[in-house]
């Protein structure tokens, strides 16, 4: 099979996630339901959860949590960067079948801004306070299925996204004992 047909058969695969995924969204509850989930997703329910972290641990960990906030700046920059640079429509764009079901946050789909901070904030998170990882990982899951069952990304858009908050997050963890930061 020659690359043509391969991305082809990609972009069908993500064609038909999208699609599926977003026919939940014709069922008012559920559509309802990722609605509240994306808009908590836009930072309200990170906030509640760093200032959760920070009352437990004290404020004296006030310069880790700082660091966190500086590693999500780091996060937005690289999301956006993608964004421009690959100017990739939203599936509801494109696509007439396609439901919109929540306002966009920008003009662009690639990558998944906001799986790529639910991934590295849960994973940041998770490594300074685990028992938070109750509640963040399910609501992390729900936030990468509002973005399609809300028509505003395709799968690859999520992956992609998610796949960068990790390695954001990993370097975050990794590095911050070498610069004086211990998470």
């Amino acid at each position: 099979m020659n690359l043509k047909n391969t991305k082809i058969k990609m972009l069908d695969l993500d064609l038909r996630g999208c699609l599926y995924l977003n026919n939940l969204s014709h069922t008012q509850g559920i559509a309802t339901f990722f609605k509240v989930v994306s808009r908590l997703g836009d930072g309200a329910f990170w906030v509640t959860m760093l200032l959760l972290i920070w009352l437990q641990k004290g404020f004296a960990y006030g310069l880790q949590l700082l660091f966190v906030v500086v590693a999500g700046l780091l996060g937005t920059g690289i999301y956006k960067f993608l964004k421009h640079k690959t100017v990739r429509p939203r599936p509801y764009q494109v696509h007439q079948v396609i439901v919109l079901g929540e306002r966009p946050l920008d003009h662009f789909s690639f990558p998944s801004g906001h799986t790529l901070h639910a991934v590295m904030v849960t994973i940041v998170f998770g490594y300074i306070e685990p028992v938070m990882l109750f509640i963040m990982m399910p609501f992390t899951v729900l936030i990468a299925l509002s973005r399609m069952v809300l028509g505003l990304h395709y799968p690859s858009d999520v992956i992609v996204g998610a796949l960068i908050g990790a390695t954001v997050a990993s370097l975050i963890v990794i590095s911050a004992p070498y610069l004086g930061v211990i998470l």
